[in-house]
């Protein structure tokens, strides 16, 4: 039961703590407010835990929101603004973020040619700059159930326009289970858990349980508690 060597985590062909950036651009009032495709409380607890998962990675992040400065708009949701917390934003008047000189110099500026990307709206905010990013060869990873758009039909066709042009849809729970990728890498094994049981969903549900558990094994992970508590006090 040996792993192999860790890959190349630039040249990877998966997503890696090396290899991506995470792009969150438009989560303010407003925008939360008008989504018709997903529950909204579902929404602000899936984009939080991708949030989370960018800064327990240490991923690049890139947080762009759109007219805060003309006075048009809001700040982005407190949810969002607690975990990014003093992270720049990058603050707009074009609708495609692609189209600000700032964003995108800070896009690229990352070094990084696998973007993984979330925006409000899906069919607007999120559509332009991922055809426009995959127009200059970035490998686009759109975290679907963190996105949203003005109906369900406008988000499920922009979904689509997006994935015929080369993007690949995800989940949190894929992205989270693809940069952390082996039990071994026990380093962010506490966060690791943490996440799934901080966003939601089944196996945070199971995690939970096995946390409580009196047991010294970790239960379906297989990592021991003394192991855990080894790496948090790192």
């Amino acid at each position: 039961m040996a792993s192999e060597p860790i890959r190349d985590q630039v040249g990877d062909q998966l997503l890696t703590p090396k290899n991506s950036a995470l792009i969150i651009i438009d989560y303010q009032p407003v925008q939360v407010n008008s989504i018709a495709s997903m529950d909204r409380q579902l929404l602000i607890n899936n984009i939080v835990g991708v949030a989370k998962i960018g800064l327990a990675y240490g991923l690049p992040i890139i947080h762009s929101t759109v007219n805060v400065k003309t006075g048009l708009n809001k700040p982005p949701i407190p949810q969002l603004r607690k975990v990014l917390k003093d992270l720049p934003t990058y603050d707009r008047t074009s609708i495609n973020s692609w189209e600000d000189v700032e964003f995108v110099k800070a896009v690229k500026a990352t070094g990084r040619k696998k973007l993984i990307m979330t925006a409000l709206w899906t069919e607007a905010c999120l559509t332009f700059p991922a055809l426009d990013a995959l127009h200059e060869d970035y490998d686009v990873y759109l975290v679907v159930d963190a996105v949203g758009g003005t109906s369900v039909s406008a988000h499920e066709a922009a979904l689509r326009r997006m994935e015929q042009a080369g993007a690949k849809p995800i989940t949190w729970v894929q992205l989270l289970c693809e940069l952390q990728r082996d039990w071994q890498r026990k380093e962010t094994v506490p966060a690791f858990m943490d996440l799934f049981i901080q966003t939601g969903g089944t196996a945070g549900i199971q995690f939970s349980y096995d946390r409580e558990s009196d047991s010294d094994e970790g239960g379906v992970i297989g990592v021991t508690k003394e192991s855990i508590q080894k790496a948090r006090a790192k």
